[in-house]
């Protein structure tokens, strides 16, 4: 079964709380895809994970593609593809990260062939603005559902994002 979320930021720091609410609420062993154009909001929203669990400098891994941090229950790892053709993503070794202890967050997932199917959150971010924000996110298998029904939950208790029912386009990420 499938959960679906839509809803709306109107700030970075909503971002971020958002971030950090997902961050409260993982389950190693699943894997988080984040899809959006440039300056979107995926690595301010994994900086959010971050400070969820105690990392004051979570920067984005465009250029060393993999960043890991370790925490007391699990390594989170922060993958961003854009630089690379799908053949590199497959040499990468990103499979290595899919097991029970790890939460692997991934940026560009377009370009991950094998990307995994069961116990994923994928998140679409579009930017409508500045500051503006559009989230839809789509979970699948156990794990990934338990934290989108998390994450909803404080959303609707915080006040800190709008729901929406509209849908938009995926930005292509070419």
């Amino acid at each position: 079964m499938s959960v679906k979320l839509r809803f709306c930021t109107s700030s970075e720091e909503a971002t971020l709380s958002f971030g950090r609410a997902m961050g409260a609420a993982l389950t190693p062993g699943m894997t988080v895809l984040l899809s959006g154009g440039l300056g979107a909001g995926k690595t301010v929203l994994v900086r959010g994970v971050g400070e969820a669990l105690g990392f004051t400098r979570v920067r984005s891994p465009s250029f060393v593609l993999v960043n890991e941090y370790s925490t007391s229950e699990f390594l989170l790892v922060h993958a961003d593809l854009y630089r690379l053709e799908p053949e590199a993503v497959d040499d990468l070794g990103l499979e290595d990260y899919l097991d029970d202890r790890c939460v692997l967050f991934v940026e560009w997932p377009e370009r991950w062939r094998a990307s995994p199917k069961n116990n994923v959150l994928k998140i679409v971010i579009e930017a409508s603005n500045e500051n503006d924000r559009f989230f839809e996110l789509l979970s699948s298998g156990g794990k990934a559902n338990t934290t989108l029904s998390a994450v909803s939950s404080f959303l609707r208790d915080s006040h800190q994002a709008k729901p929406f029912t509209e849908s938009f386009s995926s930005p292509n990420p070419e």
